[in-house]
């Protein structure tokens, strides 16, 4: 048989599949269509933006974005729909100094692939000139002609993934998405607080930017005044870069680094080397797992910078990476070691009164002594530095008080530990460094336990099975809290949930919440910085153990209740915790999975000592 005869395997795909092909790749999901609608917007020089969003019964329906900028002509209107048309650049040379946002020409071909899309423009100075009007739709022209129109560009976008059944299935919640552009938004706005933004959703505002030279402004319309008040200039000029912008003092700090965020050469863009560096500028100001709130925008040479990595561009490649990072890290250093970092004093805490199920009150509750700061060594009485007293006795720390009444709280459902306790007996020894409980068990076995974690079970354990556990203590004084664009959308749909556990939250106007009351277990209201890292956890979802938004709720406040690590005890508060661990059903871990204790048996000691 011939080779004539046999059909050839490798085939040119036709332009409709490899438009799909590539939306695939620019278009994951509706944030993706706000990203790359308002970059353009941005591009054609626009100084007002408005997204517009529709929902219906739980989806994203609509997307508008209508800009002031530039506008298009009849002709360039129809070319942006062709895939690899663009202004922006023109020869291989202009990848290596790009100045917009947008390059390749992808994003409009990529989202008319996979949608219905009208477009209508017109060119700024044509006043007696139509605008001009096209609808796409899966890549095809389906409509072009003259429109009366205002000059910029508004692109509608409707039936999104209506021709990929598959990847619009999997499409999270509204509340995820909503939360997605939101993200996506935040850092165009702090990258260009020239612009001014508004975004609505079902027309209700959600977020307004005005246009300013100060980009702190910006951060404050986002973020809150609160947080705007926490921050310090920072600002370094290199002979390859230049930096600007604002870090929070120490006293303002979080668990995660999603208020960490960067700009090169006007582009917001994910960069793990550049927040690892704006972290370890801190050092020691800051406690392990804790981040910054940073906002910086760097100039760079573009030669040294490849945007050309990734589909979406949020993803860089530094040509001198470990000079542009140090230069990050030491201009961080600068900033805190010239700025004043003396975190002001709060109000007085309010005090609390429970309330009962039909939510009368009750006699309110005694004052209890705020606990201090972690104890270190240069706080103990000076009887036991000079070696008078023996390193065990106990110390004197206000912190004691706190710790009692937490034990009280939860002691009170623990009850005693049944016979068959798969936890031993064992006799507190000491406690080292305000974080582990060292105890010995028959045999000489020494049992070393972290008090966070043993703490942290035994909350969520009450918690879990008692209602009661779940009652509110309401605050006298409520809390109020501001967050941002996107932590608001997760929390709004948060609160009946939050209000199943104790957290009693209301809505107080654009980003601001008043914290009302909070589960009586706790205690005490750790302020805006709990329900801040509350909100956190909640957004960062344990993709390997998936749980519901209510187990992760439980979780969360037994962790934020629990005893913290750094806390003195005394060896009797030592030992009323170990009794509380040994009444719970499953006392070897916490919540999240890790240890509450490790053993050392009598043989392992004489082996580790060589003693066998």
């Amino acid at each position: 048989m011939g080779a004539e005869e046999h059909p050839p395997a490798i085939r040119v795909l036709d332009p409709a599949t490899v438009n799909q092909i590539a939306a695939g790749e620019v278009i994951e999901r509706p944030a993706s269509v706000v990203k790359e609608m308002v970059e353009n917007a941005i591009d054609a020089g626009a100084r007002t933006i408005r997204i517009d969003i529709t929902s219906v019964q739980g989806g994203i329906t609509a997307i508008k974005v209508t800009d002031d900028g530039c506008g298009m002509s009849p002709v360039d209107a129809e070319l942006a729909f062709v895939p690899h048309a663009t202004s922006k650049i023109h020869t291989l040379d202009d990848l290596f100094s790009i100045h917009s946002l947008g390059f390749r020409g992808e994003a409009l071909a990529s989202i008319a692939a996979i949608a219905k899309v009208t477009l209508i423009t017109k060119p700024q100075g044509s006043d007696r000139v139509p605008g001009t009007r096209i609808v796409v739709v899966g890549g095809e022209i389906q409509l072009r002609g003259g429109t009366g129109a205002p000059e910029g560009t508004s692109v509608l976008v409707e039936e999104l993934f209506f021709n990929t059944p598959a990847r619009k299935k999997f499409q999270k919640s509204l509340t995820t998405e909503i939360a997605r552009i939101h993200g996506i938004l935040e850092g165009l706005c702090l990258a260009c607080p020239q612009i001014s933004f508004k975004v609505f959703h079902n027309n209700r505002e959600q977020l307004a930017t005005e246009r300013t030279g100060r980009p702190l402004d910006t951060i404050a319309r986002i973020f809150g005044n609160e947080s705007a008040r926490e921050l310090i200039p920072a600002a370094a000029a290199l002979p390859f870069m230049r930096i600007s912008g604002y870090i929070s003092r120490p006293a303002l700090s979080r668990k995660d680094h999603d208020r960490i965020l960067i700009a090169i050469n006007g582009r917001y863009i994910s960069s793990p080397p550049v927040t690892t560096a704006i972290r370890e500028g801190y050092g020691t100001l800051l406690p392990h797992g804790r981040y910054p709130v940073a906002f910086l925008s760097l100039e760079i040479d573009t030669r040294l910078v490849d945007i050309n990595v990734h589909p979406t561009k949020k993803e860089v490649r530094l040509t001198k990476e470990k000079e542009i990072t140090d230069g990050v890290r030491e201009a961080v250093r600068a900033a805190l070691a010239s700025g004043d970092l003396i975190p002001e004093v709060n109000a007085p805490k309010p005090v609390y009164r429970k309330l009962d199920a039909g939510g009368s009150d009750l006699s309110p509750v005694p004052y209890v002594a705020e606990p201090a700061e972690p104890y270190c060594a240069g706080t103990l009485p000076s009887a036991v530095s000079t070696g008078t007293l023996s390193p065990f006795t106990e110390p004197t720390h206000t912190g004691t008080v706190a710790t009692d009444y937490r034990l009280r709280q939860t002691e009170l459902a623990s009850g005693v530990p049944p016979v068959t306790a798969v936890v031993p007996e064992m006799d507190v020894i000491g406690q080292i460094g305000g974080i582990y409980i060292l105890a010995e068990a028959a045999g000489g076995e020494l049992i070393i336990i972290d008090q966070h974690a043993a703490h942290e079970r035994i909350f969520y354990e009450q918690v879990t099975r008692s209602m009661a556990a779940r009652q509110a203590q309401e605050l006298l004084v409520p809390a109020i809290i501001h967050c941002p664009p996107k932590d608001t959308a997760i929390l709004k749909s948060l609160i009946p949930a939050l209000a199943q556990e104790g957290v009693i939250i209301e809505e107080f106007g654009a980003g601001s919440f008043l914290v009302r009351a909070v589960p009586a277990l706790m205690g005490k209201v750790e302020g805006p910085a709990m329900i801040d890292d509350l909100v956190s956890d909640l957004l960062h979802k344990d993709l390997d153990r998936p749980v519901s938004d209510r187990e992760r709720l439980t979780r969360i406040i037994a962790c934020r209740s629990a005893i913290k690590a750094g806390t003195v005890c005394t060896v009797e508060q030592c030992r009323r915790l170990i009794s509380q661990l040994r009444a719970t059903t499953t006392p070897f871990t916490c919540p999240h999975g890790r240890p509450t204790m490790v053993r050392f048996t009598r043989a392992k000691l004489d082996e580790m000592f060589k003693r066998t």
